[in-house]
C-alpha cells in the first residue's frame, strides 16, 4: 500500500448532519454531563467533609465519584465541539490517548463496581468480620491495585491497536476513538487484537460480572432471613438498582467490543456506546449515592454548617 494512503488523523462522526438535530444532540450531552459533575462533586464533598461518612462503602463511593467525574470529560465535549462545531478531526495521538483513558476508566470503573459489590456482601453477610476484612489498608490497596492494574491494561491495549497500519478510510463511525471501530478501518491483520478483545470479556469483564451477580444473589438470601419486611424493602431497594447499573454497562460494552469486525458500523453502534461511556458516570451518584438517606442528612448538615459558619 502507498505511503501516501496511510491514515495521520481521523474523523468522528456525529448521529445527524441535521443541524436542528445536532443542536439537539449536543444539548442532551452537556446536560448529562453538567449534571454528572455536579452530582459527582456533591458526592465527593459531601462524603468528605461529612465524618459520618468516613466508612469503607463511602470511601469507594467518594472514589467511583471522582473516576466517573474523570471518565465522562474524556468522550462528551469533544462530542458536543462534533456535534456544534462540526470539528471532527481528532489526531493520531488524541485518539490513542482517549482510547487508552477510556479503556483506564472503563476498566477501573468495572473493577470499583466489583469491590463495592464485594464490600456490601461483607457488611450484609459478615456484619462481625467487616471492620477486620474491609480495614482502611485494605481499602486503599484494592483502590490502588484498581486504578495500577487499569494503567497497565489500558497501555497494553491501546498499544495492541495502535502497532496497525490505518490506510482505507479515516472516518471512525464513532463520536469517540474505540478499538472495535479502528479495527474496522486496519488494513494489517487484527486476529490478534480480537483476541484480546474476545479473552477481555469473558475472562476480565465476564468474570467481574459474575462475581458481582454471585455476591447480590448471597446478598438476597440474607436479606430473605431479616425480620422485617420494611429492612428487607429498603435492602432491596438499594441492591436491585445496582444490578441494572452494572448489568446496562456490562452488557453495553459487550455489545459493542465482542460485534465482528466484519459487520458494517451503524448508528445503533453509536447508540449503545452511550450506556457504557455516558449512562454510568451520569446514574451513579444517583442510584448510589443521592437516593442514600445518610447521605441526605450529610447534605443536609454540610449545608447548614456553611450557612452558619
Amino acid at each position: 500500500m502507498p505511503n501516501s494512503t496511510t491514515v495521520t488523523e481521523f474523523l468522528l462522526m456525529r448521529f445527524s448532519d441535521v443541524w436542528e438535530l445536532r443542536v439537539l444532540h449536543a444539548m442532551l450531552f452537556l446536560m448529562m454531563y453538567l449534571a454528572t459533575l455536579l452530582g459527582n462533586f456533591l458526592v465527593v464533598t459531601v462524603t468528605t467533609l461529612a465524618e459520618s461518612l468516613h466508612t469503607p462503602m463511602y470511601f469507594f463511593l467518594r472514589n467511583l465519584s471522582v473516576l466517573d467525574m474523570c471518565y465522562i470529560s474524556i468522550t462528551v465535549p469533544k462530542a458536543c465541539v462534533i456535534f456544534l462545531l462540526d470539528n471532527r478531526v481528532i489526531s493520531m495521538v488524541g485518539c490513542a490517548a482517549q482510547i487508552f483513558l477510556v479503556i483506564l476508566f472503563a476498566f477501573a470503573e468495572l473493577l470499583f463496581l466489583t469491590i463495592m459489590a464485594r464490600d456490601r456482601y461483607v457488611a450484609i453477610c459478615q456484619p462481625l468480620h467487616y471492620p477486620v476484612i474491609m480495614n482502611p489498608r485494605a481499602c486503599v490497596q484494592m483502590t490502588l491495585a484498581s486504578v495500577f492494574s487499569g494503567l497497565i491494561y489500558a497501555g497494553v491495549y491501546t498499544g495492541n491497536a495502535f502497532r496497525l497500519s490505518f490506510c482505507r478510510s479515516n472516518v471512525v463511525h464513532q463520536f469517540f476513538c474505540d478499538v472495535p471501530s479502528l479495527l474496522k478501518l486496519s488494513c494489517s491483520n487484527t486476529f490478534s487484537n480480537e483476541i484480546v478483545i474476545f479473552v477481555s470479556a469473558v475472562v476480565i469483564v465476564g468474570g467481574c460480572f459474575i462475581f458481582i451477580i454471585m455476591s447480590y444473589i448471597r446478598i438476597f438470601s440474607a436479606v430473605l432471613k431479616f425480620p422485617t419486611r420494611g429492612e428487607r424493602g429498603k435492602a432491596f431497594s438499594t441492591c436491585v438498582p445496582h444490578i441494572l447499573v452494572v448489568t446496562v454497562f456490562v452488557v453495553s460494552a459487550i455489545t459493542v467490543y465482542m460485534k465482528p469486525t466484519s459487520n458494517s458500523p451503524t448508528t445503533q453502534d453509536m447508540i449503545i456506546s452511550v450506556f457504557y461511556s455516558i449512562a454510568p458516570p451520569f446514574l451513579n451518584p444517583i442510584i448510589y449515592s443521592l437516593r442514600n438517606k445518610q447521605i441526605k442528612e450529610a447534605v443536609r448538615t454540610v449545608m447548614s454548617r456553611m450557612l452558619y459558619s
